[in-house]
């Protein structure tokens, strides 16, 4: 006997035993799910291998988990279409479902791409833990690579910040949340979702980490409160100092953060607080500190150890900045100044962060506002409804989350400096939806 290889009745050699290994093998890996088909040529399936190879974004999805009952079409097929829907950009699931998928791509997703039905259903009980583990995937992922890393700071900016996604004064839908706007001739019930996100900075690189809604009944720190309890059980190194607005000096959510060893920082503006009135009348016997930019310029004030807000358990710094911004009117051509007051409220020390750093972190926290809500809904359709219900609203926003992260990584990390050069966003994203409108030609219309 010559290694595998035996000897049957004639005495020749025969390669049973090692096919029989092989068939094993094989089977042990289709049965554990086995790799992931790579995706087919082109723009697109760069963008996606990128993204497997990355952090495994596809067989990830691939593997996502959904309440349906004996399902016939598998929920990873149906989030690989997500997938490829958010990425092309065509904003409805009747817009997917009216494209054929070509063989290579039947291939690559395991099947025909499901019906707007399907889609729907699955999102309505799709597992949102899956969803999230795939978010925070990517983020240590980026870590690792060196990718997101502490910016000039030396520390990682969590910006916390409630959104208004999907609002509708036709449909109703379970656990969404109402409101009573007032017209001139009527008042009308208007239905909406609503969600608290979570978004991650350094001051260059930045990443969607998570989303939680909203519920009925409930207000904004509530929700805040269950996002932010998640992320400090989930992945508590990714951040350093938590930011919000005027909103998130709540003292639980304060003592929660400062519980696990994370700074916060939040805006300052409720005239009513005794804190902003100690400060106000403290700063004008301090001297003021200059730092100007290219278009602001900025008078700042800094004081530690105030006492006024006993709720938070600590002592609290605060400072001040009082800003003259340069700006030309488009239609009058005319040069204006504008001036505004900014107040933040710290628990940074001045050894830990400078002036400067929490004026910048403090104005950052607006990220959140133009490079995550703005984009998603004028570039992402993030305020389309891809199916009303709560469940389903939540599903598709993670799913929106994953497929911007991957979007930007792949601009940044894989294109080369030269290629993206003179190239912008939108140009790298009507790319993408020209070529999965080629690929994916339309259906043939029923007669």
């Amino acid at each position: 006997m010559h290694g595998c290889c035996s000897k049957n009745g004639s005495g020749s050699p025969t390669a049973e035993p090692c096919k029989d290994k092989r068939d094993a093998r094989s089977k042990t890996s289709a049965e554990a799910g086995g790799a992931a088909p790579a995706a087919p040529a082109g723009f697109v399936g760069r963008l996606l291998r990128y993204g497997e190879k990355a952090c495994q974004t596809c067989t990830r999805l691939r593997a996502v988990k959904d309440g349906r009952v004996k399902p016939r079409i598998p929920a990873g097929r149906a989030a690989l279409g997500y997938l490829l829907l958010l990425l092309a950009r065509l904003g409805s699931l009747n817009a997917l479902e009216q494209r054929k998928a070509p063989p290579v791509w039947v291939k690559w997703l395991g099947g025909k791409l499901p019906s707007a039905d399907v889609m729907g259903d699955v999102a309505a009980t799709m597992c949102l833990e899956d969803l999230r583990a795939i978010l925070g995937k990517q983020h240590t992922e980026a870590k690792r690579n060196k990718a997101f890393g502490p910016g000039a700071s030396g520390m990682r900016f969590l910006v916390i910040d409630g959104h208004e996604g999907v609002s509708s004064y036709r449909r109703r839908w379970t656990d969404c949340l109402e409101r009573i706007v007032h017209f001139k001739k009527e008042d009308r019930t208007q239905y909406y979702f609503r969600y608290v996100a979570a978004y991650l900075t350094n001051g260059r690189q930045r990443l969607l980490l998570d989303a939680e809604i909203q519920l009925p009944g409930e207000g904004e720190i509530a929700c805040a409160t269950r996002l932010v309890t998640r992320l400090l059980e989930c992945c508590p190194r990714a951040f350093d100092v938590a930011c919000g607005d005027n909103l998130y000096m709540d003292p639980a959510l304060w003592k929660l953060l400062r519980a696990h060893k994370k700074q916060v920082i939040a805006v300052l503006k409720n005239e009513d607080r005794n804190l902003l009135e100690d400060a106000r009348s403290l700063f004008q016997h301090i001297p003021s500190t200059r730092m100007d930019d290219k278009q602001v310029r900025r008078e700042c004030w800094d004081l530690e150890g105030f006492t006024t807000w006993p709720q938070c358990g600590e002592d609290v710094r605060v400072v001040r900045s009082l800003e003259q911004t340069t700006i030309r009117r488009q239609i009058s051509r005319e040069v204006e100044t504008l001036e505004s007051e900014w107040f933040w409220v710290t628990s940074l020390s001045v050894l830990l962060a400078p002036t400067q750093t929490i004026v910048h972190a403090g104005h950052g926290r607006w990220d959140i506002e133009n490079h995550a809500f703005n984009e998603l809904c004028n570039q992402w359709h993030g305020d389309h409804a891809y199916r009303y219900n709560a469940h389903a609203l939540l599903a598709c926003t993670l799913l929106l989350f994953i497929a911007c992260n991957l979007f930007h990584a792949f601009i940044e990390r894989n294109l080369k400096p030269q290629v993206r050069e003179g190239r912008s966003q939108k140009y790298w994203a009507d790319l993408i939806t020209a070529e999965f409108v080629v690929s994916f030609h339309r259906a043939s219309q029923p007669p």
